[in-house]
């Protein structure tokens, strides 16, 4: 099965994607014909940079550098982490043995993961699912390669610092962090909806897919419908279809008390860049600290400027810089590029489709009789 076919999980096609699909600028988004010279940047009819089209950014180097000792990787290095990868992909397709036994109560660490040493995606892949697994392997799909700028490999997204990682949270940022931490735990993880992560409950990605700043979040549905227009630029992603609006040419931010998902984003020019400022960001991302997120619960004065750039006629190299001096010791600067996919983007249907938050609640409930029962006195006999 292709990997246009595996996104079907989460949801059905969406009529509506499909014509915004079909409104996209034939010319524009595409690269050059054979033998008409060197590439050029495609232009929108104002004859700013086209970046209209279908993008994905999945990848498999990791938001933070991960025991290597520098920014690049060795080809020796990225071929090695791109086989393993494919490995992994080969071993999640094969087919299930119908004749196996049953698993044992409650699962066994590593069981249903392919031989070898673990990736970092494979890691994460494992704890989401515990003992017993969560998706289906073949659904998985983060994506095959490493990042390459200029046809160097990357060993990490975080560019800047030097040594890859995000800085040091400062000590409000540690006593925001603790303060969640200890605010978590006033309560059971499923005594009510509110208490489940923002992806269970279908309100974002479990991952900063839809941003800012757009990152992979290593499971699959890592792509992205741009369309642009002279006054605003609409990236959507397909993760919980979440759709972010950018004004163009505005220049005051939203009153500090509106604070809508994705934060307010205004856009301007700077050459055949496109530079985005976002703040206003909603309390509840700005609250998340997984490593699937760049927040680590960063303050409300965060601000996060994007910059897109098209460098090929299937490129975009995309920047990003996380300014927030109450939370971060420092600004911090990452970049991936995003890839041109010949694919339609299929709606994620997440709340149509969504019976886990039902479920994962409705679970606890029965434990929790079974628990009452078991309390109970038992009668004399």
């Amino acid at each position: 099965m292709t990997p246009q076919s595996r996104r079907f999980v989460g949801g059905a096609v969406s009529v509506g994607l499909c014509l915004v699909a079909q409104a996209l600028s034939p010319v524009s988004a595409q690269g050059p014909a054979a033998g008409k010279g060197a590439w050029a940047v495609p232009r929108t009819p104002d004859g700013r940079p086209d970046f209209q089209g279908n993008w994905t950014n999945e990848t498999q180097t990791p938001l933070e550098r991960m025991g290597q000792p520098g920014p690049t990787l060795t080809d020796e290095q990225a071929a090695a982490i791109e086989q393993r990868a494919q490995q992994v992909e080969e071993f999640r397709d094969k087919a299930s043995d119908p004749n196996r036994p049953p698993p044992s109560k409650g699962g066994e660490a590593r069981s249903l993961a392919a031989p070898g040493t673990p990736s970092f995606i494979e890691q994460i892949a494992e704890f989401a699912g515990g003992k017993v697994g969560g998706y289906n392997g073949f659904w998985l799909d983060p994506g095959l390669k490493v990042i390459r700028i200029d046809g160097v490999a990357r060993s990490a997204i975080v560019i800047d610092p030097p040594n890859g990682r995000i800085p040091p949270l400062t000590a409000a940022g540690q006593q925001r962090v603790a303060e969640l931490a200890a605010r978590a735990k006033q309560f059971g993880e499923f005594d009510h909806p509110e208490v489940r992560p923002l992806s269970d409950r279908c309100l974002l990605s479990f991952g900063s897919n839809a941003g800012p700043p757009m990152l992979p979040n290593y499971f699959y549905n890592n792509n992205y419908t741009i369309v642009q227009t002279k006054d605003h630029v609409l990236i959507m992603s397909e993760m919980v279809h979440d759709a972010r609006m950018i004004r163009l040419g505005a220049t005051e931010h939203l009153p500090s008390h509106i604070r809508p998902w994705m934060g307010d984003s205004i856009g301007r020019w700077d050459g055949d860049t496109l530079v985005v400022e976002t703040t206003n960001i909603h309390p509840l991302q700005l609250e998340q600290t997984s490593i699937l997120w760049a927040y680590r619960g960063a303050s409300e004065k965060l601000k996060v400027t994007e910059r897109f750039t098209r460098t090929g006629p299937d490129t975009i190299l995309y920047r990003f810089t996380m300014e927030d001096p109450s939370t971060f010791t420092a600004p911090w600067t990452g970049e991936l590029p995003f890839t041109r996919i010949d694919e339609e983007i299929y709606e994620y249907a997440c709340h149509e489709g969504n019976y886990a938050l039902a479920n994962i609640l409705s679970g606890e409930r029965a434990r929790e009789r079974e628990e009452a029962v078991q309390k109970k006195p038992q009668p004399r006999q």
